[in-house]
């Protein structure tokens, strides 16, 4: 578990799956909005429990890690936090991807799961460089990112299909403070 002032992260492990996928049906038309094609199947238990299984293999293959970000007070589920495509040897990287439940968003959640997650990425997992791509026109993830101490290298066009639409994306990056 990884604390933050106002939310903690953890691992989610299988009886997450329902409140996982209330999350995701809740927000479906919002996330929809910046994230790749998901199938009818993704909204259904199994379909959440399958989604749980290969996180957790890509945990134990040290290829990615996948948290819930959940309130202090409440213990209710309100984001996700994730390192994914994690890279080794000459590289040491990995992208970072979040979301956040609609009704939480302006409240600092994000900033605080990013930087909570950068910190256990270098520390923990020491890795070199963490990477972000967002559309540019979503000004508050890359606000988010900014924030969390990110710095903005560029525009890859056209990178990745959101909605049946090849979309350009920020790109973003922070490197390891101990490897300067």
């Amino acid at each position: 578990m990884i604390n933050g002032v106002s939310i903690y992260a953890r691992e989610l492990k299988s009886h997450d799956a329902e409140q996982l996928l209330q999350y995701e049906k809740k927000n479906r038309s919002f996330f929809e909005q910046f994230s790749m094609v998901r199938t009818d199947d993704f909204y259904t238990l199994e379909g959440q429990n399958n989604r749980l299984e290969t996180l957790h293999k890509e945990e134990e293959g040290d290829k990615g890690y996948f948290f819930g970000i959940f309130q202090k007070n409440t213990d209710h589920l309100i984001g996700t936090v994730n390192l994914f495509q994690v890279i080794r040897g000459s590289l040491q990287s990995a992208f970072i991807g979040y979301f956040l439940d609609q009704d939480y968003n302006g409240k600092g959640y994000t900033t605080e799961a990013v930087r909570f997650l950068v910190a256990y990425a270098f520390d923990h997992l020491q890795l070199h460089r963490i990477e972000a791509g967002v559309m540019p026109h979503n000004k508050a993830s890359i606000r988010v990112l900014e924030k969390a101490g990110f710095h903005k290298e560029g525009l890859a066009k056209k990178n990745v299909k959101i909605n049946g639409k090849w979309e350009d994306h920020q790109v973003l990056a922070i490197i390891n403070p101990d490897d300067l």
